[in-house]
């Protein structure tokens, strides 16, 4: 097949009308809304009509702790969907949407890979169907009437000093990280500090992916805590009567996305919180759609499984009441080298003695997953042209050493056929039924008590430490009565600690929150460790440099 670009691959795909996909999921002309002829809107009130089918298999794909490169996570999950969907079975696939940022900073685009791709993926990759913007647009209205309130009159008392709510752009710009706004007189508002994040980290990209309906979703957008009064009371958007014009902004960006892969394979993309920041899953009116409309439905969850994998579980499952049958841990011979100890210039050459010494990463991901979490699991091999036989086989027996289900995936180079094995092994484990799923805490223990059981049980951490001013906020959040939510870790993906050098299977150490904050409308608290960031900066040579469109409207250089 040669080894093309992902873009050259997608471009020379013959897609299908979206109506087709549609049909194959027996989905009424009704509920598609159409945005061109490859990609449309779902009306998630076609779920009322299915609320008493049976839910089918679900499959959860998450990963070891990645490089900075990306490890082909999203490709996977598209190659097992594709698999199954070629084995026979009714499958669904269901991801997130892509942030610019990481599209022209780091990674390029993010909707899979090779020839396990969805598409069209410059349109997914670039604006898609408009969601993002819609949450910008949400958030940032929420950010001007706070700053009118104060404005004119500031009857809620609200300090300009304690506003915790921030602006939002999608893209990395570490140039607004921390601003000051309103200068240059009276008539252009109060003075004061101010920021931005990225849009995938904010609450309302969270609230979009957590809820069931309009109703809910302006139940939960009002009760976003934007900052606080003089007097030290939570003030929220609900005060400031901005529920129903964010709401009004939101109602399409509410409607999963239906898209197809290179193999027809049919495909809800919505949503897009990273994992590191945020809760890192696809929105639960996606999976609720999939479930009911395949017997196999195959989604991700962001990051390394300390991320990603602990939020899917410990937030959305804990939400939805569901969990997944079988579990997929992506490794691949790069990650491995990189955790044992390989410059990322330098993952490429064969390094069998720093694979060795970074296969403890991949352990410890699958104790989590089974013993922590009690999940039948199984490690996928994501094979990438560099990789040995040597190296392949010494993954291969080091997890049958342990007794660990183990498959190579090939999907990047050869599609559904380089995943049949992926799938074989996913289907019998999925026949031989599922685990009991374990939280890793009770929801109504302590704050400080959900960390701790995060950071000992998950991370294998030794302790946590508390700034004075996290201790300071938990202690509010207590008052309040917040405390009683599920806890969203924001840490580096690149380690089990806090510290991103930090790689393997570390132990010994201890975790620093920095900062921690609710995000009531959510219906979570964000923990900050280290030195964690809501707005990336863009690397020294980003992806934007390479991008480029031709007179004919064709993009190339995403990826």
């Amino acid at each position: 097949m040669g080894f093309k670009s992902d873009i050259e691959i997608a471009q020379e795909t013959e897609m299908a009308v979206i109506n087709t996909i549609a049909d194959k999921l027996e989905i009424q002309d009704e509920y598609v809304e159409n945005y061109g002829k490859y990609k449309a809107k779902i009306d998630y009130r076609m779920l009322k009509e299915y609320q008493n089918k049976p839910n089918g298999k679900l499959i959860l794909v998450t990963a070891i702790n990645p490089t900075p490169a990306g490890e082909g996570k999203t490709t996977t999950t598209v190659g097992l969907g594709d698999a199954l969907s070629a084995m026979g079975k009714k499958t669904v696939i269901a991801l997130r949407e892509p942030s610019l940022g990481p599209v022209f900073g780091v990674k390029g685009g993010a909707a899979g890979g090779g020839y396990a791709q969805v598409v069209p993926m410059e349109d997914i990759n670039l604006h898609f169907t408009g969601d993002m913007h819609a949450i910008g647009a949400a958030n940032n209205l929420l950010a001007a009437m706070i700053d009118n309130h104060i404005q004119q009159g500031n009857v809620l008392g609200i300090d300009p000093r304690r506003i915790t709510w921030k602006r939002c752009v999608d893209m990395n710009d570490r140039q607004l990280r921390y601003i000051v706004s309103g200068l240059h007189g009276k008539p252009n508002g109060m003075p004061r500090e101010d920021g931005f994040d990225i849009t995938v980290a904010s609450e309302i990209m969270a609230i979009l992916c957590l809820s069931s309906d309009i109703d809910d979703l302006k139940q939960k957008l009002a009760s976003i805590v934007i900052g606080y009064s003089f007097k030290d009371e939570p003030i929220t958007a609900g005060q400031l009567n901005a529920q129903g014009a964010m709401a009004a902004l939101l109602k399409d960006a509410l409607k999963p996305n239906l898209v197809q892969t290179l193999e027809k394979t049919p495909a809800f993309i919505h949503g897009g919180p990273f994992a590191n920041i945020a809760h890192g899953c696809n929105s639960i009116m996606a999976t609720s759609m999939a479930l009911k409309l395949g017997d196999y439905v195959v989604t991700e969850a962001g990051f390394g499984a300390d991320l990603g994998a602990e939020k899917f579980l410990d937030i959305k499952c804990r939400k939805m009441g569901i969990q997944p049958d079988v579990v997929v841990i992506v490794a691949t011979v790069r990650a491995l080298k990189y955790n044992g100890g390989v410059a990322k210039t330098d993952l490429n050459s064969e390094n069998l003695e720093a694979l060795e010494k970074g296969i403890p990463n991949l352990l410890r991901h699958i104790e989590n997953i089974t013993q922590s979490f009690g999940l039948p699991a199984v490690v996928a091999i994501n094979r990438f042209p560099t990789d040995t036989e040597a190296e392949l086989q010494l993954i291969y027996d080091k997890c049958k050493e342990l007794g660990v289900n183990v498959a190579l995936s090939e999907v990047w180079g050869k599609g559904s056929e380089g995943g049949k094995e992926l799938a074989e092994e996913v289907i019998r484990l999925t026949d031989a039924g599922a685990g009991k799923l374990q939280f890793t805490y009770d929801v109504e223990a302590s704050i400080m008590d959900k960390i701790n059981a995060v950071v000992t049980k998950i991370y294998h951490g030794a302790g946590v430490d508390y700034t004075p001013n996290a201790k300071k906020a938990i202690k509010q959040l207590e008052d309040l009565g917040y405390d009683k939510l599920p806890i969203c870790m924001a840490k580096t993906q690149y380690s089990f600690s806090d510290n991103q050098t930090l790689l393997g299977a570390p132990e010994g150490f201890r975790i620093t929150i920095s900062n921690v904050k609710v995000s009531a409308g959510a219906g979570f608290i964000v923990v900050y460790t280290g030195d964690i960031m809501t707005m990336p900066g863009l690397p020294k040579v980003p992806s934007a440099e390479k991008i480029d469109v031709d007179n004919d409207g064709r993009i190339s250089g995403l990826f």
